[in-house]
């Protein structure tokens, strides 16, 4: 079953992005002249999934108004405090549907083939998640050690202690929404889920062939803008 709906994650504070955030969420912030949100829901549309839950927090009204205009069928999934990804994932299930979804992160910027439609030709029911991936070398605008390692058959291992991985998540993945509905805990990140996930080695990483951006602090536009000319 190929997934037909897509959680946007919007609901971060943005703290990193200092006084660009004080009056707006960070997903209205402006890259190459559109809002970061409106690149995500480009993908969204390109890879044709009909239906989309955006979750909101700071400054809900104004993404909320955003929203009303360029996409009117999107869903908002509002949190008066934040839930954290796998706690908003959660409370948006309802609104989602059944079977497998996409989640997508609004402050990141791709530039090659779309990285939902690469990961719906690798989704496969046995998965419990699958997650796009880009070389660390390649993590533009994100300073991290990396998050995973990838075995050849495309399941994952974190770093357990080691300095550096070799693969930084890229912000997309096709997910099983089960794990996540049955978890515990109302506030929780789906860190948790995956980590659940690795042992059977149902956590899988399709690596993206094209450039990508981490837009997470100012110096993260310039560098976008520059990855999309």
């Amino acid at each position: 079953m190929k997934p037909a709906a897509v959680m946007i994650f919007a609901a971060g504070l943005g703290t990193r992005m200092g006084a660009l955030t004080r009056d707006r969420p960070k997903p209205l912030i402006e890259v190459a002249g559109r809002p970061l949100i409106d690149h995500a829901l480009a993908l969204v549309r390109d890879a044709g999934i009909p239906r989309i839950v955006v979750n909101t927090h700071a400054h809900a009204e104004s993404l909320r108004a955003h929203l009303a205009r360029v996409a009117p069928h999107a869903l908002v999934s509002h949190e008066p405090e934040r839930l954290e990804t796998g706690g908003g994932l959660k409370a948006a299930l309802s609104l989602l549907g059944e079977g497998p979804v996409f989640t997508l992160n609004a402050d990141v910027v791709w530039r090659g083939p779309n990285a939902l439609r690469l990961l719906a030709a690798a989704w496969t029911p046995d998965i419990g998640a699958l997650v796009a991936l880009v070389p660390r070398g390649a993590a533009i605008g994100h300073a991290g050690p990396g998050d995973f390692f990838r075995a050849a058959d495309g399941s994952l291992t974190r770093r357990d202690g080691l300095p550096s991985a070799d693969y930084v998540y890229a912000g997309a993945q096709i997910i099983d929404p089960d794990p996540v509905a049955a978890f515990p805990e109302r506030v929780f990140s789906l860190n948790a889920i995956w980590d659940g996930l690795i042992p059977a080695g149902r956590l899988r990483g399709a690596v993206y062939p094209g450039g990508w951006v981490d837009v997470g602090c100012p110096e993260g536009i310039a560098l976008a803008e520059a990855g999309l000319a």
